[in-house]
């Protein structure tokens, strides 16, 4: 197995220069000289990756619709939840590791980067595909309001990811344990109700965490 890319029939967890230099089916990447420009098969994947800098670089998905999905009426939910359920979703995650320093406090707390990756699962996974029916299910009947926002959390499949793949973060010979970053996507419905209290006041927010086992 590659040390910068591993598989799962559910997930796959692949370094950004790697999947860059040798993209999946579906991708392809053109170079430009302010940066890679990623194009996709949007019938075959769902890209939720905004913008970022790697290697002094900016790297552009472009026909990625972004971390946080907005939907605007019962036409444009519908259409994400299909992709949801039938596409491979890619998104971009950052191991980063808590700098602890009594000498800067500055620096003190912050996070720093150890390696950032692109991660896909199989949304038509019978088991995925379970779950996110039944979290999406669950975030619509117990809204308060008509608007609400749901984050779909994968920060416990990265975790249990990095403690067998320590390696693959960092070269250190102590294992690390790394804080994860934009470990999650989300979903943002905005109703044209005119009083939507609920949601003004964060009584819509929801999260559910999806796993693999």
């Amino acid at each position: 197995m590659n040390a910068s890319k591993t598989s799962h029939s559910r997930m796959r967890v692949t370094e950004v220069e790697e999947f860059l230099k040798n993209p999946p089916d579906g991708f392809s990447v053109e170079e430009l000289p302010s940066g890679p420009r990623v194009h996709s098969d949007p019938e075959k994947s769902l890209v939720l990756i905004d913008d970022f800098n790697s290697c002094r670089r900016e790297i552009v998905f472009l026909n990625s619709v972004g971390r946080k999905v907005k939907m605007q009426n019962l036409w444009e939910y519908t259409s994400m939840r299909k992709s949801l359920l039938s596409k491979r979703i890619y998104l971009m995650m950052s191991a980063c590791e808590e700098n602890f320093s009594v000498n800067d406090k500055k620096a003190a707390n912050e996070e720093r980067v150890l390696k950032q990756f692109v991660v896909s699962i199989d949304g038509n996974d019978p088991f995925i595909k379970w779950q996110m029916e039944k979290g999406l299910d669950w975030s619509i009947s117990s809204v308060a309001g008509e608007s609400y926002r749901v984050d779909i959390d994968l920060t416990e499949i990265m975790e249990n990811w990095a403690v067998k793949n320590s390696s693959v973060i960092t070269d250190k010979l102590t294992k690390v344990q790394p804080v994860w970053r934009d470990a999650s996507f989300t979903l943002k419905y905005y109703s044209d109700a005119l009083f939507d209290f609920a949601h003004w006041f964060g009584f819509s927010k929801r999260t559910f965490c999806l796993r693999l086992t």
